[in-house]
């Protein structure tokens, strides 16, 4: 078997490991490995940022939706294609704007997220664990305003 050593790095060199991107995609991974695990239904974190946002909010253009939850137009509208094909959004033309299409939740999306607002909760709490409650508040301002 081969042995395998653990090397400091020499003085001066890129360590991945000290690397804020690398370092976020690891907790951003494990964040979501906690979100798939509790979220108690079939839905992705993009998916439920979309529809906890339009609870949050109301209706709402499809690109204001985008904006309010960071996605791309080609990726928010997969999103709400794939929500308003299970039932959970409706897309209607906004009556001011032809052009606009507005996105709102239908009654199954709405009870969905009320039923599952307890574990997001969890959710959030699992992942901060490691972290006293001065921490946490520090690491989410830290995080907003890196934002």
């Amino acid at each position: 078997m081969k042995k395998v050593t653990t090397q400091k790095p020499r003085a001066g060199a890129y360590c991945l490991d000290e690397q804020v991107g690398f370092i976020l995609r690891q907790v951003n991974q494990r964040h979501t490995s906690i979100f798939a695990e509790k979220i108690g239904c079939d839905l992705t974190s993009m998916q439920w940022a979309v529809l906890s946002k339009l609870r949050e909010i109301g209706a709402t253009s499809q690109n204001q939706l985008g904006r309010d939850t960071a996605m791309d137009v080609a990726t928010v509208k997969g999103v709400v294609d794939r929500l308003t094909g299970r039932g959970l959004c409706h897309i209607a033309p906004d009556p001011d704007d032809a052009r606009r299409r507005l996105v709102s939740l239908t009654p199954k999306g709405s009870a969905l997220v009320d039923a599952h607002v307890a574990q997001a909760r969890a959710i959030t709490d699992e992942t901060l664990a490691p972290l006293s409650a001065k921490d946490r508040a520090t690491f989410m301002a830290l995080l907003t305003k890196l934002r």
